[in-house]
């Protein structure tokens, strides 16, 4: 049984809640690790502590990349995604180590390909909340998809 959607069955207007996730220590340090990011606002706490937000907050693409993945976990997408296009991302509200996110996830546009009517492009839109309900990011995301069977 499929349990991902083509293209075709989704709809403008469209909306999904994820699951939640906490984001943790050990998130910031991997993510500085890779990405080479070793900011003090992230990797140092006595330094974030005299800053405005108080305490050390994630990486700004830390939090998009767990947004998409939160998405990625609905499965909504798994076998009829073909290329990620583009991405528009705004950090609204920190992220801070400890906090719990989960994503509201709409669906922007989802337009058929005319010159290759197998495929179109799904836009959603992302706005990561906290467990205080406070947006700390929104975004946009193209992909492209499968149409349909």
């Amino acid at each position: 049984m499929r349990t991902y959607r083509y293209l075709s069955e989704f709809t403008v207007g469209e909306t999904f809640t994820t699951l939640s996730r906490t984001v943790t220590e050990t998130d910031v340090v991997l993510f500085a690790g890779i990405t080479g990011d070793m900011n003090p606002i992230h990797t140092d706490r006595s330094y974030a502590e005299t800053l405005p937000f108080g305490s050390r907050i994630a990486h700004g693409l830390l939090g998009a990349g767990i947004a998409t993945g939160l998405w990625g976990r609905m499965g909504l997408v798994d076998g009829s995604a073909i290329a990620a296009l583009s991405t528009e991302w705004k950090f609204v509200g920190a992220i801070k180590l400890g906090d719990t996110i989960h994503c509201e996830i709409e669906v922007l546009e989802a337009k058929r390909s005319r010159s290759k009517p197998d495929r179109g492009v799904l836009n959603i839109g992302y706005t990561i909340l906290n467990q205080d309900g406070q947006i700390c990011q929104t975004g946009s995301m193209a992909t492209m998809l499968k149409w349909g069977e």
